[in-house]
């Protein structure tokens, strides 16, 4: 069984006093007539005191006790533990042109037959899953980050502002299909969109993550390097994440049934490793789901920031138990006391 904790363990500190009046009241000779006949007999020895002053004195001493236990405030709860983020906001930008359908195939997966059982078994997906997948672990471990999401492909498009709000940030997440906006990629819309969202943030650590599969096909007003420019310019760090390998394919439904088609591997890796490297931040390649997933740990660990605890107690005091007990030990004391241990003069 679990002892209370005590709010104010130093008002017990009264039980001291309390202990040595009784001591005192106990030792002292009680009030009597002495006969002379009756002293050989008593000895000269202090008279205790009879049962009728001794159980009204005892509940007395209970009702004492009990309200000094409740000055000190005995108290059973569960602690919950906010934790505030020292200054961390994130932007996810994640491509879903239609290649983020393509499939990487694994370097162990050689014959139709493995890609197929491999497919029905999760181990293998289309990219824009795989990432999807690593990306909401990334967000469940950062419960106290704002996040937010952008999606693009031709144009970027604001799914999610930063927000603590995960929940609907995941739900945000899952909506999207490759294709939905357009198969074309551009590079610098979705920088430049994170920029704007980011720029006034008082948060401490300002961050992009980018993921595509592929180059920058899509001529806009400023280029993706001054769009990186213009994010070192707010202090925005920006980490991109090249998708896609050698082994790629897609899936096309003929009426000959379904063919493996392979895919273009086209993302211009230069072009993100210098993004990263003008904000001072890292290029990764996914290749397949576990360098994906090594990617977004990496990340994370790059990222990881202190933060301000705020203790919220949910107590369960038994002050007033122990106070309603006292009054019903002195209630009692006093009724015997002039009820049946009363004193006939």
């Amino acid at each position: 069984m679990k002892i209370p904790d005590l709010a104010s363990p130093w008002m017990l500190l009264l039980l001291i006093p309390a202990f040595i009046a009784a001591w005192i009241f106990l030792r002292k000779k009680q009030p009597s007539v002495i006969f002379p006949d009756l002293s050989a007999i008593t000895n000269g020895r202090k008279r205790f005191p009879s049962y009728k002053q001794l159980i009204p004195f005892l509940l007395l001493c209970l009702a004492l006790i009990l309200i000094i236990l409740s000055l000190a405030r005995p108290q059973e709860g569960t602690e919950e533990i906010r934790q505030r983020s020292n200054g961390v906001d994130i932007i996810i930008a994640l491509d879903i042109s239609g290649s983020m359908s393509s499939i990487d195939i694994p370097s162990g997966i050689r014959h139709e037959p493995q890609l197929l059982q491999a497919l029905n078994s999760g181990k293998v997906a289309p990219r824009l899953n795989v990432a999807k997948q690593e990306i909401s672990k990334f967000i469940q471990a950062r419960p106290s980050d704002r996040i937010g999401l952008i999606v693009f492909a031709q144009q970027p498009y604001l799914a999610c502002p930063p927000t603590l709000d995960h929940a609907r940030l995941l739900e945000d997440l899952k909506s999207f299909r490759p294709g939905d906006i357009g198969n074309q990629t551009g590079i610098a819309g979705p920088v430049a969109s994170g920029i704007r969202r980011l720029k006034d943030s008082d948060s401490k650590r300002k961050i992009i993550v980018l993921f595509t599969d592929g180059a920058n096909n899509v001529e806009a007003k400023i280029t993706p390097r001054q769009a990186a420019k213009m994010a070192k310019e707010f202090g925005i760090i920006i980490y991109t994440v090249g998708i896609g390998s050698e082994r790629a394919i897609y899936i096309e439904q003929t009426p000959f049934g379904t063919q493996f088609e392979p895919a273009p591997n086209d993302f211009d890796e230069p072009l993100l490793k210098e993004i990263a490297s003008i904000t001072g931040g890292k290029y990764y390649r996914a290749k397949d789901i576990s360098s994906m997933k090594a990617a977004m740990d990496s990340i994370d660990k790059l990222e990881k920031t202190t933060f301000e605890q705020q203790i919220l107690i949910n107590w369960k005091e038994f002050a007033f138990p122990l106070i309603t007990a006292a009054l019903g030990a002195l209630l009692l004391a006093f009724l015997l006391e002039n009820t049946i241990f009363l004193k006939a003069p």
